[in-house]
């Protein structure tokens, strides 16, 4: 029987830290269950989502990581599958930083107004656009450009109909006030017209303190709501909330609920915020927004993708979650035929191109092949064949949380003695730890601001291993390898892992010009 792959996450605080899924239902009556947050594991911030007609779609920052701005697709909400990106290589303006995609829809088009920073330059709002909300899409550049940053787009109706684009000027950036700026779109969508304005900014003595930006607004009856963040995003000293001010027009005048912030921290999620706003069939909006766990393990996992029913009080204002802060469950959106989601990730790279879960540092760009040998498995080499890197070609998917169990099969037969193949937790290109085979030895590595160093070795003379890295709490890693399957045997002692934040599962190969590692699959088992 030929392999087949299976993608699955897990609806939950163990979600699989992974992008594409395949969500086996078991048929049972139909129920209005609940889920639990986050809906997205792994780091996915500042969260898009449209619904078009029974389908939602969601994108989120990618920052440094490509394809850029992944695309997903559910039809609960809940469940969620990558389906491809934005831009696969950055638009030739942009530099990095690719933050705040905004997805909407205007007529039969699909735009994406988004974040960047310009090379040589500052942060610049710029717009993308598509016939279909999973693209292909076409950048047409930057809008706005500020001398101190322009970020956090959204586009919206006024109340006569004409498109304004709204966005943030970084002032905080500089140690300056934060203006919410609004300016009228051209007829498509791709060009500022006319002059802007100011809508409102941060009051630095409330709870917004030197911030307010992520605005998203919505109409409903005779006032335009906008949904804001406030204070410090990121970070281990991180401080954000959502709150809401409204206007009868467009242009302001804007009040700011008193009752704000109406999503803060609680004793499960901290510094929420940063989301967008959905109405489903039955005509409920839901926010899907980002938080930190609140635990050691949060800034190991970074910001997770949260769902919650906004709900609207008599007083008109939106209320989240009566006050509570985030939820942990909830009623689903919708009537679900399913008892469980299935719990761990699994790849066994059976099919024509690799999944579109996975992505890889844009500085770092690897060649990455699927082979149809025995039913498939992936090969990786870096771009660059001279490269004797033994982090030379990096590909990856979330962390599903901060207790999960990595494994995969490594094959080098053929390959030169200096060939290095491995898997490995992976912050960035500066910090990781893992596991490798290679050189007639299975070693296991720790990385610190560029400084590699070998923690464990055991010699062996096998080409083909099972290698496996088992994570505690974020920050403790144990490493073991199989020539089986069956029998594990340890490589060293546990190692520290508090230098990583916002940490992926790596495969990853080098160590040799024109190397190419061979993995036979992977699979992501999250633990409680």
């Amino acid at each position: 029987m030929s392999k087949q792959k299976i993608f699955a996450r897990l609806n939950g605080a163990r979600l699989a830290a992974v992008f594409l899924c395949l969500c086996l239902p078991v048929a049972t009556a139909q129920t209005r269950a609940t889920y639990t947050n986050p809906v997205i594991a792994g780091d996915f911030p500042d969260p898009s989502v449209i619904r078009v007609g029974d389908d939602y779609w969601t994108t989120a920052t990618s920052a440094e990581w490509s394809p850029i701005f992944l695309i997903m697709h559910s039809r609960d909400l809940v469940r969620w599958e990558a389906k491809g990106a934005v831009f696969k290589t950055p638009p030739a303006w942009a530099a990095r930083n690719f933050w705040a995609p905004e997805l909407q829809q205007f007529g039969n088009r699909f735009y994406v107004y988004y974040t960047a920073r310009m090379k040589n330059g500052p942060l610049c709002v710029a717009v993308a656009s598509a016939s279909e909300p999973q693209g292909p899409y076409t950048d047409h550049g930057t809008l706005v450009c500020q001398e101190v940053g322009s970020i956090d787009a959204v586009a919206t109706a006024d109340e006569s109909g004409d498109v304004y684009l709204i966005w943030k000027e970084d002032g905080n950036s500089r140690g300056q006030p934060t203006p919410i700026w609004a300016q009228k779109l051209s007829a498509d969508g791709t060009r500022l017209v006319g002059s802007r304005k100011e809508l409102f900014r941060n009051n630095p003595t409330t709870w917004e303190g030197g911030v307010v930006e992520g605005s998203f607004v919505v109409r409903r009856g005779e006032w335009f709501y906008m949904f804001y963040s406030g204070n410090s995003c990121c970070g281990r000293r991180c401080d954000y909330a959502l709150g809401v001010a409204r206007a009868r027009k467009l242009l302001g005048p804007w009040e700011k609920n008193p009752a704000n912030p109406i999503l803060a921290e609680n004793n499960v999620w901290q510094c929420p915020g940063h989301g967008s706003i959905v109405t489903n069939k039955e005509g409920k909006d839901y926010l899907l927004y980002h938080a930190y766990r609140k635990s050691d393990v949060a800034f190991h996992i970074g910001r997770e993708a949260l769902l919650d029913e906004v709900k609207w009080a008599a007083n008109g204002w939106p209320t989240i979650n009566e006050g509570r802060g985030p939820s942990a469950t909830a009623p689903r959106p919708t009537v679900a035929n399913i008892v469980r989601d299935e719990d761990s990730f699994y790849d066994e790279f059976g099919a024509p191109a690799i999944a579109a879960s996975w992505q890889w540092p844009q500085r770092s760009v690897p060649a990455v092949s699927i082979e149809t040998v025995r039913g498939g498995r992936l090969m990786l080499s870096a771009a660059d064949k001279r490269s004797k890197d033994a982090l030379a070609a990096i590909i990856t998917q979330r962390a599903p949380g901060g207790n999960y169990t990595a494994t995969t099969e490594v094959d080098l037969t053929g390959q030169p003695r200096e060939a290095l193949a491995g898997l490995s937790a992976y912050g960035d290109q500066e910090n990781a730890l893992g596991i490798t085979l290679g050189g007639g030895e299975i070693r296991v590595w720790r990385m610190e601001s560029k400084g590699r160093r070998t923690v464990a070795a055991l010699k062996t003379t096998a080409q083909t291993v099972s290698l496996r890295m088992t994570a505690k709490e974020g920050t403790r890693y144990r490493f073991a390898y199989s020539v089986d399957g069956k029998a594990w045997t340890p490589v060293g002692d546990e190692i520290d892992g508090n230098h990583l934040e916002y940490v992926r599962v790596a495969l990853n190969a080098g160590g040799a010009a024109g190397a190419v590692g061979k993995f036979e699959w992977l699979r992501i088992e999250p633990a409680p």
